[in-house]
């Protein structure tokens, strides 16, 4: 596998908002995770949204990745303008205009269903132990480097088709760009993460009452 020059972050509750936040400087220095080929196979592989057998047949296809990784930057740069026309509030019938870039992508899918092995503890209808030795799994057949934008798509059309776009929220974080989807009991969320920008401005409030003790003890009073 390629290497990152930081492992991809993936940090947002749903892969499509990932993709949304491959570029950003979660650390200062900005970090764009998909500048090539190899570096979108490597962050699609790390996100585990292309087999290795497929990651590892397009390898070679050097020229095509990167013709691949700008079209992925593209429509990055399209959905963060959707993204933030729109977060905060659920989509409606007049957004559906908007999104027939994802449909056009949508169309040229060749996915299929599988009976296989379900793995070791799944539950489900089975046996007197609430296993089943057998599942239903979706796959797709990888014919060329384009279909690296599907698993893509289909995630975005996921979160804005399933997922309430009501808590599509942009970080708090001063200067902050990444986005998530809030999933937390009661929907108070305000950080990307709290390592990053929580502790951030955790440490920015305490500096600022350490500044003025008075307001602090006014506070508390």
């Amino acid at each position: 596998m390629t290497e990152l020059r930081s492992p991809a972050f993936l940090i947002a509750d749903h892969f499509a908002l990932d993709f949304l936040n491959t570029i950003a400087a979660p650390w200062g220095e900005q970090i764009e995770w998909l500048a090539n080929g190899p570096a979108l196979l490597a962050w699609l592989e790390q996100a585990h949204a292309v087999p290795a057998e497929a990651a590892a047949h397009f390898r070679s296809h050097a020229r095509e990745l990167d013709r691949v990784a700008a079209q992925a930057r593209e429509l990055r740069e399209w959905f963060r303008a959707f993204v933030s026309d729109h977060a905060g509030a659920p989509l409606g019938r007049s957004e559906l205009r908007q999104l027939a870039p994802i449909n056009r992508l949508l169309e040229r899918d060749d996915a299929y269903r599988q009976i296989e092995l379900a793995p070791r503890g799944e539950q489900g209808r089975g046996d007197d132990h609430g296993h089943r030795a057998l599942r239903l799994q979706r796959q797709r057949r990888w014919r060329n480097p384009e279909a690296l934008l599907l698993p893509i798509a289909e995630s975005i059309a996921d979160l804005v088709c399933e997922r309430d776009f009501a808590l599509v929220r942009k970080c708090e974080g001063a200067g902050c760009t990444l986005w998530f989807l809030d999933v937390s009991k009661g929907h108070g969320r305000r950080w990307c993460s709290m390592a990053l920008c929580g502790n951030r401005a955790k440490a920015a409030a305490h500096r600022a009452r350490s500044k003025n003790p008075s307001s602090e003890a006014s506070e508390q009073s």
